[in-house]
C-alpha cells in the first residue's frame, strides 16, 4: 500500500527503517498512536502554517531588508567562482562560432575534451543509478525474519514505483544533475512535497542557483542557504490559491534581457522573459511574537530555523515557515537539499572538469585552431604585389585549374609578386 508509510528525504544516512504494517484484526487507532502523537496531529495545522500571514508589515519589511542584504552579500562573495564557472562553460564548444580575428572566417572549432568527459561520466553514472535491479534497494537493520523481509520488499517495490512511474521528473532531473555535476563540481537535488502536484517531487538545482555565505563548508552546517528560483506570475498564483504563499499582488518585473552563461553556451536568448526571481532562504531568525522559549516559558534569545521566501524585485516576503519537526525539542533544521560532489574541493563547492582540465581544454582548443589556420594559409597563401600590376578580379581567390590574366608593368611576373612565407601545419603542434 503506497500510503502505509511515510518517507523523509535528506542526505544523512538512516539509523533504522520503520515500516508501518497493515493493521490486523483487533487493532485500533488508539492502540497504535500515543497521546503525544495525537496532540501533535491536532497542532500540526497550526505549526506548519505560513507565519507571514500573521506578522505586521513593519516586521515583514524588517525581515525582508535583512534577508535581501544577506543574499546580495553571499552573491558578491562568490564572484570569482561564478566567473570561472561561466568561462569554463564556453570551453564545452556547444555552439558554432563565427570568428573574425585574426581574419574573417578563421577557425572557431573547440576541442571536445570537456564535453566528451562529461558525456562519459553521465552515461556511466545513470547506468549505475537506474540499474536493472531498480533504483531503490532496502537493507534490514537488526534481526532478519520473514515478516521484516516481506515489509522491506513492499517498501522497495513501492519506492521504485514512485521514482520511476509516479515521479515522472525523477530520471530527467537526475540526468541533468549528473551532466552539471561533472562540469561544475557540485550539483543539488531538492526533495519536497509539491502542493500543486499533491505528491513528493525531486528536482535538480544547479550550483549557480544555490548560494551559501563565505566560509561555509557543508550543507548541513552552513548558517544560511538560498535557493534562487524563476517563476511566472501564474505559477505563483497557483501556490497562493493553494495557501502556500501569502495572497498579495506582486509586480511583474521588467523584461529580463541578461543572458546567463548557460544561455550563451546553448544559444538561447531571453526574449519576453518576465518571470519573477524568488529566493527561498533557510536561515536562523528571532521573530517578534514567535520567540524561542524554554520549558518554563521564558524567552531564550536563541535564533531558530525558518524558511523565508521573498521576491527580489519588489522585496516582498510571501512566506515564512518553521523549518524544524514539530516534535523536535532541539529545533534542528530540516534538510531539503542533497549535495552531490564530483571531487571535494577546498570549500563548499566541489571541483569539476572546469577546474581540473579547463586549462588543458583551453590549450587544446588553441592548438587545434592554429593547426587548421596554418593549413588554410598554406593552401590559400597571401602576399604582396607591385602597385602597378593589374590582375582581373584580384579580390577573388583562384580556383583549382584557373588561369587569370595579369598585366605586368615591367620585368617578369615573379619579380612583381611576393607570397608571404607561410609554413605547413606543424607536426610538433599535432603531437602536442
Amino acid at each position: 500500500d503506497p500510503n502505509s508509510y511515510r518517507s523523509l528525504s535528506g542526505d544523512e544516512e538512516p539509523t533504522d527503517i520503520e515500516v508501518v504494517l497493515p493493521k490486523e484484526e483487533g487493532d485500533s487507532d488508539e492502540e497504535t498512536q500515543s497521546p503525544e502523537d495525537r496532540a501533535n496531529d491536532l497542532n500540526a495545522d497550526r505549526f506548519y502554517r505560513n507565519l507571514a500571514e500573521e506578522l505586521s508589515d513593519k516586521i515583514l519589511d524588517s525581515i525582508a531588508e535583512e534577508c535581501v542584504d544577506l543574499y546580495e552579500d553571499d552573491l558578491r562573495s562568490r564572484d570569482e567562482w561564478s566567473k570561472t564557472y561561466e568561462e569554463g562553460l564556453l570551453l564545452l564548444g556547444l555552439t558554432l562560432e563565427e570568428k573574425t580575428e585574426p581574419w574573417d572566417g578563421c577557425c572557431a572549432v573547440s576541442h571536445p575534451l570537456m564535453a566528451e568527459s562529461a558525456i562519459k561520466f553521465q552515461a556511466e553514472a545513470i547506468t549505475e543509478t537506474f540499474s536493472a535491479q531498480g533504483v531503490c534497494k532496502t537493507t534490514i537493520i537488526g534481526k532478519i525474519n520473514d515478516k521484516r523481509e516481506k515489509a522491506a520488499e513492499r517498501v522497495e517495490n513501492d519506492m521504485n514505483w514512485r521514482m520511476t512511474t509516479q515521479m515522472k521528473e525523477y530520471r530527467p532531473e537526475h540526468e541533468r544533475m549528473l551532466w552539471n555535476l561533472s562540469i561544475a563540481g557540485s550539483a543539488f537535488k531538492k526533495v519536497y512535497f509539491d502542493p500543486s502536484l499533491d505528491r513528493q517531487t525531486s528536482v535538480f538545482v544547479s550550483a549557480e542557483d544555490l548560494v551559501v555565505p563565505y566560509g561555509a563548508t557543508d550543507i548541513s552546517t552552513t548558517p544560511r542557504l538560498s535557493h534562487r528560483m524563476r517563476k511566472s506570475l501564474n505559477d505563483i498564483k497557483k501556490l497562493q490559491n493553494a495557501g502556500f504563499y501569502r495572497d498579495i499582488e506582486l509586480e511583474e518585473p521588467p523584461e529580463n534581457t541578461k543572458q546567463s552563461a548557460k544561455d550563451k553556451v546553448t544559444g538561447v536568448v531571453p526574449v519576453g522573459d518576465t518571470r519573477l526571481e524568488l529566493v527561498e532562504m533557510q536561515l536562523d531568525l528571532e521573530i517578534e511574537g514567535f520567540e524561542d522559549v524554554d520549558a518554563e516559558g521564558n524567552e531564550t534569545g536563541i535564533m531558530i530555523p525558518y524558511i523565508v521566501t521573498f521576491d527580489v524585485y519588489s522585496r516582498e516576503i510571501i512566506s515564512i515557515y518553521r523549518n524544524w519537526k514539530i516534535d523536535d525539542e532541539t529545533k534542528s533544521r530540516v534538510q531539503h537539499f542533497v549535495h552531490y560532489i564530483y571531487i571535494p574541493g577546498f570549500g563548499f563547492y566541489g571541483l569539476g572538469l572546469v577546474h581540473l582540465v579547463g586549462g588543458f581544454a583551453k590549450s587544446a582548443t588553441s592548438i587545434l585552431r592554429q593547426l587548421v589556420d596554418a593549413g588554410t594559409l598554406s593552401n590559400l597563401p597571401a602576399g604582396y604585389k607591385t602597385k602597378g600590376i593589374r590582375v582581373q578580379r584580384d579580390s577573388d581567390p583562384l580556383t583549382p585549374g584557373e588561369f587569370r590574366d595579369v598585366d605586368v608593368p615591367s620585368g617578369t611576373l615573379r619579380d612583381n609578386l611576393m607570397p608571404l612565407p607561410f609554413k605547413e601545419p606543424s607536426q610538433v603542434l599535432l603531437s602536442l
